[in-house]
Formats: structure tokens, C-alpha cells, sequence
């Protein structure tokens, strides 16, 4: 069997990646796309074609949020140059897309910060050089300064953390206290049932619920590891089957008291109903069970690509938006609102924009989860996951 670019990722981003078109078959397509492009340029550099005007451009592949306006025009306007935004729809895409030769056109990336990890290995992103960032490390609080342990591989440092939030209970304290959600028992109480959401994010509500059973994901899991796992989803299935989506739904649900405890969620979700004035909305993470942190922190961050051809504009560019001004602007959005890396953005912060962001919980969650990566078992976890879910129906 012949081994594709992609064959060492899971199934599950393999199937993902041939589900785009960015497969083999996809990579020659862009490959075609590319060189045709390169003959227009010929064709323009000798005289057939007007030329286009000539400036600096960066090409930015980010979440939505990291191209604001309030972010990218002063940025723009100090470089006298041009930012072009390739927005992700979700990281594994994004990786397989500079997989499949984005990588060539891409400057720079801020995505989750586990398919930054990976862009190391892949030979995609340029190895950071902690020292020529040490004015922005000093403004960073220490969980995130040099050494950060989850973004180093064999040594080498990829990419600078940006923003980052929590996975854990989600709820609405008109029906709910949080010390009725310090564990994920009422997930299957039999008085919440059909009202627990279940977030059909792929590995999101799976993560939290092997926690719950005792079993570390981040770890490589043997076959009673997997069947606890799989006890513990046929659990949840049987007192909910209430799987959603669409994040405005769950949103919705949440405020008006038909949801509880959306499972595979967290600070992603609740923070934007909390800047609309929905203070009784929360998201906590669960304590600690028999010594296993049981919450998860997600972290998000940014790199930059080895093949471009703007090295000190691209740096510029990442300095900036993990800047106090940028960060502000990055972790108040209306979409969602989630603590930045940059301490000094926390003095910025009224006391109405620490309560949206529950600053005053943050480390909390820090220190009670387990920092997200991708699970050596995944594929398995999604098979029971689509198993179970089958047999509850």
C-alpha cells in the first residue's frame, strides 16, 4: 500500500481531508491551479498582461476574529501593506489544506494550537527563536513564557500562544448551581434527562467523558481503557440523545432552561451570551477524580510558514496580534470572548469585561485540566462514539 502526505494522521482527519478534495487527486489540481498561475505572471512580466500594482501582501490563515478590522488596519497601515485572510472552518482542514500546497502561498497561521504543534514535524512552519521574541514572552503570563512545553517538539519551538479557554460544565444558574456540576454526574441523572446537550463537535464531548470515567484520552488507551470509554458514552446515551451542532442552538437552549450541561463545550460557548448581559450563564470545569484533572484547556496559536516570502513583515505581524492593544480586541469579540496570553491586556480589562471573561476563575480551570492535544486514540473513541450512538437509537 502506497503512503499518501496524510497517512499518518488519524482516520478521522484522513477521512476529512479526502471529504474536502485534498487528497492526492486535490493536491494536483492545486499544483495545476498554482502553475497556471505562475504562467499568467510570465505572461504579465513580459508585456501580454497589465501587470497588477506592486505592494506588500501577507497571506493570513486564521479564525474568524484574528482578522478584525480593529486588529489588521493599524497593522497595515504601520507596514504599508496588504493582509489577504484564508478563515478556517476547523483546524484539521486548515492543516490539510497547507498540506496539500497552501503552505506555499500562506505567510502566516493561527489556528488550535495542536495542528501548530504538528506543523513542525510536517516540515511546514519555521522553528521560532524564543530570544527574538522576548519583548512579547515579558508580557505573557508565565504558564505561557519559554519554555511552554506544548508547543516545543524535538527541541524546537513552533509558534507563540494567543488565546486560550476551557472545556468543562456549561450552564444557567436560574436552574442550576455550580456545585451541582463539580462532576459530570448529572450528565446521567435521571431527572436531566433529554435535557443534557451534547455537542457534536467530533472528539470535543468524548474528551470530557472519559475523564469523567477515569481514563486520560492524551494517553495511549489498551482495550479496557477503551471499553470504560465506550461504558461511559452508552451511559450518557441512554439518558440523552440530544446532540447539537450548531452553536446558537445549544446558546439558545442553554438560556431558556431546556438544555443543561452542554458536554463538550465550555468558556467558547457561554462568554459571548455573558457579553450580551446573560451573567447567569457559566462555564466551570469539573474537579479533579481520583487525581485526574478532569476539565481541558484549549490554546490557540500562531506560526509562521517556512516557504514564505515575507519573514520580517510575517514576525511584525505575529508580534502584533499578541499585543496588548490586539489582544483586548481578540478576546472581547461578539462571536465569542476568551482570555489572551498577554498579561498586560488583563490591567486593560474593566470589571464588567473580567466578569464576561471570568477572569477571576480562569486559573481555576487552569489548574484543575488537562492541556488538549490530539488523543493517540482517536479513531477508536469516534468508532464507539458512532457505535453507541446507533444502538441508543
Amino acid at each position: 500500500m502506497s503512503k499518501s502526505w496524510y497517512s499518518d494522521l488519524p482516520q478521522y482527519y484522513q477521512r476529512q481531508i479526502k471529504a474536502m478534495g485534498l487528497d492526492d487527486a486535490g493536491m494536483s489540481r492545486r499544483r495545476a491551479m498554482k502553475a497556471m498561475a505562475a504562467a499568467a505572471g510570465a505572461a504579465a512580466a513580459a508585456g501580454l498582461v497589465k501587470p497588477a500594482a506592486a505592494a506588500a501582501n501577507l497571506s493570513y490563515m486564521c479564525w474568524e476574529g484574528y482578522n478584525d478590522p480593529r486588529i489588521i488596519e493599524p497593522f497595515k497601515k504601520a507596514n504599508d501593506c496588504d493582509v489577504s485572510f484564508d478563515l478556517i472552518v476547523d483546524s484539521p482542514g486548515g492543516f490539510a489544506k497547507l498540506q496539500a500546497g497552501a503552505s506555499r502561498e500562506v505567510d502566516i497561521v493561527s489556528t488550535d494550537m495542536p495542528w501548530v504543534t504538528r506543523m513542525g514535524p510536517a516540515g511546514l512552519a519555521l522553528e521560532l527563536d524564543p530570544t527574538q521574541y522576548a519583548d512579547i514572552y515579558a508580557t505573557f503570563y508565565p504558564q505561557f513564557r519559554p519554555p511552554f512545553e506544548p508547543l516545543i517538539t524535538d527541541g524546537k519551538t513552533i509558534g507563540v500562544a494567543t488565546r486560550w479557554g476551557w472545556v468543562g460544565p456549561c450552564l444557567n444558574l436560574d436552574h442550576d448551581k455550580p456545585e451541582d456540576w463539580k462532576t459530570y454526574d448529572g450528565v446521567f441523572d435521571p431527572k436531566n434527562k433529554d435535557k443534557i446537550c451534547v455537542m457534536d463537535w467530533g472528539d470535543w464531548p468524548i474528551l470530557p467523558m472519559a475523564l469523567h470515567a477515569g481514563v486520560n484520552p492524551y494517553e495511549e488507551l489498551d482495550k479496557n481503557g477503551l471499553e470504560e470509554v465506550r461504558k461511559v458514552l452508552r451511559a450518557m446515551f441512554k439518558n440523552t440523545r440530544t446532540l447539537v451542532g450548531d452553536l446558537t442552538l445549544a446558546q439558545k437552549g442553554l438560556l431558556d432552561g431546556s438544555l443543561k450541561c452542554c458536554v463538550g463545550s465550555g468558556s467558547y460557548m457561554t462568554s459571548a451570551m455573558r457579553k450580551q448581559g446573560h451573567k447567569n450563564i457559566l462555564a466551570v470545569v469539573p474537579e479533579p477524580k481520583n487525581g485526574l484533572k478532569t476539565g481541558i484547556i484549549w490554546v490557540e496559536a500562531t506560526a509562521i510558514l517556512k516557504e514564505t516570502d515575507q519573514p520580517d513583515l510575517s514576525r511584525k505581524l505575529l508580534k502584533h496580534v499578541v499585543s496588548k492593544e490586539s489582544g483586548k480586541i481578540l478576546s472581547l469579540l461578539d462571536t465569542t470572548s476568551n482570555v489572551v496570553t498577554n498579561a498586560e491586556v488583563e490591567k486593560e480589562y474593566t470589571d464588567e469585561e473580567k466578569s464576561i471573561l471570568q477572569v477571576d476563575y480562569m486559573w481555576h480551570a487552569w489548574d484543575n485540566s488537562q492541556m488538549h492535544r490530539i488523543a493517540p486514540n482517536i479513531d477508536e473513541m469516534l468508532a464507539i462514539w458512532q457505535e453507541e450512538l446507533a444502538a441508543a437509537q
